[in-house]
């Protein structure tokens, strides 16, 4: 029979080597958590990226067309100014006068919403 120093003496052997396995098993675990854990970040930081690239192509879309339909409004505005210039020749000065005014405060409400709308979009 082995003597009792030699089996304590492989007892401590053996513990210690068990509590050495079970940090270094600690320690790998919690690297690999830690890896994990920035892999998933990662991840979720992609999309938002991803989302915010959508989101300037929307808003370059929106500010074209708004510019567009801006555009469009301004000939049809132009086309129908001049056809109704004859007619408005003919008002007398104050019907001429507030003509201009309402024609003066109309391209100021819609430059003030062309602004909003492409400010919105920014």
């Amino acid at each position: 029979m082995a003597p009792l120093k030699d089996i304590t003496s492989d007892l401590t052997k053996s513990a210690l080597d068990a509590a050495y396995v079970a940090i270094g098993l600690g320690v790998i675990g919690f690297q690999k958590a830690q890896d994990q854990r920035q892999e998933l970040a990662d991840r979720l930081s992609e999309p938002r990226e991803h989302l915010g690239g959508r989101l300037d192509d929307v808003r370059d879309s929106f500010a074209k067309q708004v510019k567009t339909v801006d555009s469009t409004v301004e000939e049809v505005i132009d086309r129908l100014g001049t056809r109704f210039a004859p007619f408005e020749a003919k008002l007398p000065d104050q019907a001429r006068q507030l003509v201009k005014q309402a024609r003066t405060q109309a391209q100021g409400a819609r430059r003030q919403l062309r602004d909003l709308l492409l400010n919105a979009a920014a």
